[in-house]
């Protein structure tokens, strides 16, 4: 299972995998893990690195912001909808968690 957690000031976690198919032909670790490639590669292409902590590793993604701009964001509004509409999707495999992940 996949488990994402937003707070209030958009820092956000993800962690663990969706054991939906073997590693590999894993649609939902792929959609996740190019959602959040995706939000990376804008944050940094657009300049905003400094304006964010931000890891990225496999089965982890962590990302808290240090000056939360308009346009970032919008940014990080995608991201936490594309998760969203992949748990309404898949909510057998991932999960937007209340509690620390």
């Amino acid at each position: 299972m996949i488990y994402y957690q937003v707070t209030a000031d958009y820092e956000i976690t993800v962690r663990g995998h969706a054991n939906y198919q073997k590693k590999g032909k894993d649609i939902v670790c792929s959609s996740v893990s190019t959602a959040l490639i995706l939000t990376s590669n804008l944050i940094k292409r657009f300049g905003y690195l400094k304006l964010v902590e931000l890891e990225l590793s496999e089965g982890d993604f962590y990302l808290k912001p240090i000056d939360l701009t308009t346009n970032l964001k919008i940014i990080l509004d995608n991201l936490v909808w594309t998760l969203k509409e992949l748990e309404e999707q898949y909510p057998k495999n991932i999960k937007r968690s209340e509690n620390n992940v």
